[in-house]
């Protein structure tokens, strides 16, 4: 006898028709920009510091982690504070999707959790399209001569992942309490006490050893847990880390190349000019000038 199938027709909550830019700003502290409007979503995040967004005349201080949308023909801006160089997260798109209007008006904390589709939009763009630096006048993305296979499905994609568990996480109440934690849970517990050491020590020299004897764990055990959490070696993050703030300092600052690689005990200016460009692409006069430009 012929079985019968149920063909299940999955339904779409939300469905991404069309992307429009994405940007990662890495802004001056003093950027404004100008006001506009676009029969399209958009989404803004602020991951380093915070961005004072307008939308209809209404100001709000969007604070580092959380996240605001900015609804289809909804006249808004951006601008810096005046004080802190902000890096922030802009992807506009088109959604016709009825459950979009949960997103009106809304301003959220981005659970951590949900960083890494934030993260991996940005990767995939590289990947896909050839954006230019910052450009806030990007209107129109041109895809690379040698764009990855299947990126705008992916963007697309990881957008909507986004978006479904922000409405989740909103709407969801927690049922249950965690009497324990996952090994995961405990590695990643392991490298946020990692972080926290090295964010208070950032402008100190610091040695693997440091750490150990700080946080009274082994080398191999930090190297291990904090390498599973970051995929990264704790002395790799830690110049990540620096460089971040050297970029926030050439934003915010006076300080010359020299004066930076003092504050952030870099061995010479040369080998902070060196790492800089290895991890940026530019050397730090380079980065200030189109800052500054």
């Amino acid at each position: 006898m012929e079985k019968q199938y149920y063909k299940h027709k999955i339904e779409n909550l939300l469905l991404i028709s069309r992307i429009v830019t994405i940007h990662y700003f890495e802004f001056d502290k003093d950027y404004t920009a100008p006001v506009e409007s676009h029969d399209f979503w958009e989404l803004v995040y602020a991951d380093k510091e915070s961005i004072i967004c307008t939308s209809d005349e209404r100001e709000t201080l969007l604070s580092e982690g959380e996240v605001l949308f900015h609804k289809p023909n909804e006249r808004h801006s951006l601008r810096a504070n005046g004080q802190t160089a902000p890096n922030v997260f802009v992807i506009s798109f088109e959604c016709k999707s009825e459950a979009a209007h949960f997103f009106e008006h809304k301003r959220l904390i981005l659970d951590k959790s949900l960083l890494r589709f934030v993260y991996a939009i940005i990767e995939e763009s590289k990947k896909t399209f050839d954006l230019p630096f910052s450009d806030p006048e990007l209107k129109k993305m041109k895809l690379l001569s040698q764009h990855a296979l299947g990126g705008q499905q992916l963007i697309k994609n990881y957008l909507e992942i986004l978006l479904v568990n922000l409405m989740r996480s909103e709407t969801e109440k927690e049922d249950s309490e965690v009497f324990f934690l996952s090994q995961e849970k405990v590695g990643e517990q392991v490298a946020e006490q990692v972080i926290r050491y090295l964010k208070l020590h950032l402008y100190e020299r610091v040695s693997i050893a440091d750490v150990c004897g700080a946080l009274n764990y082994n080398k191999s055990y930090i190297f291990q847990q904090f390498k599973k959490a970051t995929n990264c070696s704790v002395m790799a993050y830690f110049n990540r880390m620096k460089i971040e703030r050297a970029k926030r300092m050439l934003r915010e600052t006076s300080l010359s190349v020299t004066e930076i690689s003092d504050r952030l005990a870099f061995d010479t200016p040369n080998y902070f000019s060196k790492t800089f460009k290895r991890m940026t692409g530019y050397t730090p006069l380079q980065y200030k000038k189109i800052h500054k430009h």
